[in-house]
């Protein structure tokens, strides 16, 4: 019996699929702040104190729509802009105690959600999951190894 490789583009089409849709259903809270502003503000806490310029290619945006983000941040009290020490004419931009709050009930609002999903799942289809989380994490995160990381215990 021969061992047909998987089709990767189907692999990619249904993986992209599915998680659009999850996504979408995570984020159906219409009073919760919106992905883009929850991402940058979780970049800005896990990297900050950052440059707009820098933030807007870590998150892939354009430098108008950073803006908008940090002018609504800003607002919220989510963050500060304090001067680059290595150019006066720039600032860099940190998250408050209220905006590392805020990331915080936005990852628990949307692990709640996922939970909710997958509560029902047979646990043969949870294991395969998990079994699929450090790849899916690698995808995430843009590696291109071939090779799988282990992760410490």
């Amino acid at each position: 019996m021969s061992h047909r490789q998987p089709d990767r583009t189907e692999i990619a089409s249904r993986l992209a699929a599915a998680v659009g849709r999850i996504n979408r259903r995570a984020r159906s809270d219409s009073a919760a702040l919106g992905y883009g502003i929850v991402s940058a503000l979780a970049t800005i806490q896990r990297e900050g104190p950052l440059r707009p310029g820098d933030l807007s290619r870590i998150e892939v945006v354009t430098k108008p729509t950073m803006t908008r983000i940090l002018t609504e941040l800003e607002q919220r009290g989510f963050i500060e802009r304090e001067a680059d020490p290595r150019d006066g004419r720039a600032f860099m931009v940190t998250a408050t105690p209220e905006g590392a709050a805020a990331v915080e009930q936005a990852r628990s609002t949307r692990t709640g959600i996922v939970a909710e999903l997958i509560a029902d799942l047979p646990e043969a289809d949870v294991d395969a999951i998990a079994a699929a989380l450090d790849a899916l994490e690698r995808v995430a995160q843009g590696e291109r190894t071939q090779e799988a990381h282990t992760s410490a215990p």
